[in-house]
């Protein structure tokens, strides 16, 4: 019996999971969560009755968040940043033969599209952080870090064509900003300058125009037709 139960889906049909936030990005400290995500692929029979599987579930784990391979793909032809970097965590913590044919495709999701969805992203971020500081006098500066790892992610990702998670050398200079040792005006300047890097990179950008949704959506339709066929509604 194939169930639509969520928790069930994630436990029995994953076919790729990772851990991303802090841990992946190498700047975890003591204390720091493990935030755990991963791709989950509802067998083809339950796209066949009115009420459809989910596109995403949380848990069954604290922390934990997943998406539906459909979804996910959607996601990351658009660029998402979580979804994007999700594909490139350095900590795998489970991936089966759809999940690293999925893997392989991960050039296919990356375009000069990520130059708008980044940028906006971090738009709003920073509106946030500014109504913090004009409420409370100070930012997040948990998410004022993050930020400024995402503004230097996408920069150079249009640079290079491609996406590293992990920060580096940066790490010192980051968490820096985490403890608030770093004025705000200061990390406003780092904002608008590496802004400025990723407008800068974009028209030289090796990125393609667009993403690979041929190619994508070849890999989507063989595994929903292959899934299909799973007996039980899983692998054999």
């Amino acid at each position: 019996m194939i169930t639509p139960d969520p928790e069930a889906l994630v436990r029995d049909h994953t076919v790729y999971s990772c851990v991303m936030g802090s841990r992946a990005f190498g700047l975890a400290t003591e204390g720091s969560d493990t935030d755990l995500r991963g791709v989950f692929l509802a067998p083809t029979p339950l796209f066949w009755r009115f009420d459809k599987p989910p596109t995403h579930v949380e848990g069954p784990a604290p922390e934990q968040f997943s998406w539906e391979l459909e979804r996910f793909c959607e996601l990351a032809l658009r660029a998402n940043p979580n979804v994007l970097e999700c594909l490139h965590s350095p900590l795998v913590e489970q991936v089966d033969a759809v999940g690293r044919e999925l893997l392989s495709l991960r050039e296919a999701f990356l375009s000069r599209l990520v130059h708008q969805s980044f940028v906006r992203y971090a738009v709003g971020q920073r509106r946030k952080l500014e109504a913090d500081v004009r409420q409370h006098g100070a930012p997040r500066w948990k998410h004022a870090m993050h930020l400024l790892r995402l503004l230097a992610s996408v920069r150079d990702l249009l640079r290079t064509g491609e996406l590293t998670v992990e920060v580096g050398p940066a790490r010192e200079e980051l968490l820096a900003v985490k403890r608030g040792e770093v004025p705000w005006a200061e990390v406003e300047r780092r904002m608008n300058r590496l802004a400025e890097e990723s407008d800068g990179a974009l028209p030289g950008s090796p990125l393609p125009p667009g993403p690979d949704r041929a190619r994508v959506e070849d890999f989507l339709v063989r595994t929903r037709r292959a899934s299909a066929s799973w007996p039980g509604g899983g692998p054999a």
